[in-house]
């Protein structure tokens, strides 16, 4: 950022303190995110149901699997571009309104074809809360702290997987039916709109550059000591921010953080969406391998405590690189090991707290290794090109099961993909990269 880090009003942002309106903006962001990570587990909640409804083996639900992530795929590339042209606050409450109503319809269905159409949609809504919730989460963040912040934000996705887990593991042992799923996840995001409608600011970026303000964005530029109307040193795209991804020394960070993001998403979504079904596959009840699987992400919180600190004192290259490592030896147990049903929750705990806790801290990293004028792109075009790993994830699950695979051994391929995350996390710091930036 070395053409607007001697302006007085980049300065005030990146040296920000926290106070109630940082809080105020992290809060919100964490409740957006807890939309992600119930949606992420819903699919997954549903099927061990829907085989039984509508008498599919669980690979036919591939299609449906595989068209989230096309959907957030196609919703990550146009989303970042546009939250840095045209501000974080639109691109958001565009977002979740398209979430919310996609995961109300798709309690609709009745057959694999429009399950995976309103998927589609329900991704493409998901994936604006991404670039968005990053961008304006960073920008409400000094510099020091903007790592733990965005960790913070992002302990919601794990968070309403867990919860959202529980609730429904308990209304389906109540009775009810796989419906009810996607109606809580459509329910809480259009409640939270309201909300966000209410409480949400804009980036102080934007409003800086614009001449009119109402004197309650007035004020909020004034609490951060900015004035209103200034255009000059503020850390905006003034041009193509996809094509600043790949400028000024950018080129092999955007590159190893795409790898990175491929081979977590890959991981991520191949138990997401296939752990319910595994277990059971292996002889738990539908209600019971939701409250299992829920643990997955109930472990991921944790990683919040300590791994956002460490990415601001370390660097993403030292901190994640051994995170992934060790999330590679929790998959490896339950793909190899016939664990006991406690011992099996505890390492469901911890290969959430790497795996998923992983992906959130390479989230961070975005925040804190892109500047301002491209974080929206960033991390929008490294979700997007992640997603393909989310693609593949359910089709290679699937064809694994197909194949004949004992079901826990679909995991096995993960551990590969955790180990090749972990080795291009250590490149981000290399010399070659390090160059880029001086």
């Amino acid at each position: 950022m070395a053409d607007v880090s001697l302006s007085t009003t980049e300065t005030a942002l990146e040296n920000q303190r926290i106070g109630g309106l940082q809080i105020r903006v992290v809060a919100i962001c964490t409740l957006i995110q807890m939309c992600d990570g119930y949606d992420i587990g819903a699919i997954g909640w549903s099927v061990p149901s829907l085989t039984h409804a509508w008498n599919l083996p669980p690979a036919a639900f591939t299609m449906a699997f595989a068209f989230s992530n096309i959907g957030i795929m196609a919703g990550a590339l146009i989303a970042g571009p546009l939250g840095d042209r045209f501000g974080r606050r639109p691109l958001l409450l565009a977002s979740i309104l398209i979430f919310g109503l996609a995961s109300l319809l798709t309690a609709t269905v009745s057959g694999i074809g429009m399950l995976a159409v309103y998927r589609f949609f329900t991704g493409l809504g998901i994936a604006g809360t991404f670039a968005g919730t990053v961008a304006l989460t960073g920008d409400y963040a000094p510099r020091h702290r903007r790592a733990t912040l965005i960790m913070i934000c992002f302990t919601g996705a794990p968070l309403g997987g867990f919860v959202g887990g529980q609730i429904v593991a308990f209304l389906l042992h109540l009775g009810f039916a796989w419906p009810v799923i996607f109606v809580l996840g459509g329910v809480f995001p259009l409640v939270l709109l309201v909300v966000m409608l209410a409480l949400l600011p804009e980036s102080p970026r934007f409003l800086a550059r614009k001449p009119n303000l109402a004197p309650r964005q007035a004020a909020l530029l004034a609490r951060l000591d900015f004035a209103a109307g200034t255009t000059e040193g503020v850390d905006v795209a003034a041009g193509n921010p996809v094509g600043m991804l790949f400028g000024k020394g950018y080129a092999v960070k955007t590159v190893l953080l795409w790898i990175i993001f491929f081979c977590s998403l890959l991981n991520l979504y191949l138990f997401g969406f296939w752990l319910p079904e595994v277990l059971h596959l292996i002889g738990l009840t539908p209600a019971s391998a939701v409250f299992a699987s829920s643990f997955r992400d109930f472990g991921a919180i944790l990683a919040v405590v300590y791994l956002g600190a460490a990415i601001d004192r370390f660097g993403p290259q030292r901190a994640l690189a051994v995170h992934y490592a060790v999330g590679a030896v929790f998959i490896a147990l339950i793909a190899l090991v016939a664990l006991p049903y406690a011992i099996l929750l505890a390492t469901i705990f911890f290969s959430g707290m790497t795996i998923i806790g992983s992906q959130t801290g390479a989230n961070a990293a975005c925040g804190v290794l892109y500047p301002a004028r491209m974080r929206a792109s960033g991390i929008g075009w490294a979700l997007g090109i992640g997603r393909l790993g989310g693609i593949v994830a359910p089709i290679l699950g699937g064809y694994l099961l197909r194949s004949g695979w004992a079901p826990p051994h679909i995991f096995l391929c993960a551990c590969a993909f955790a180990i090749v995350a972990a080795a291009a996390t250590a490149m981000l710091g290399s010399g070659r990269t390090a160059a880029g930036e001086a």
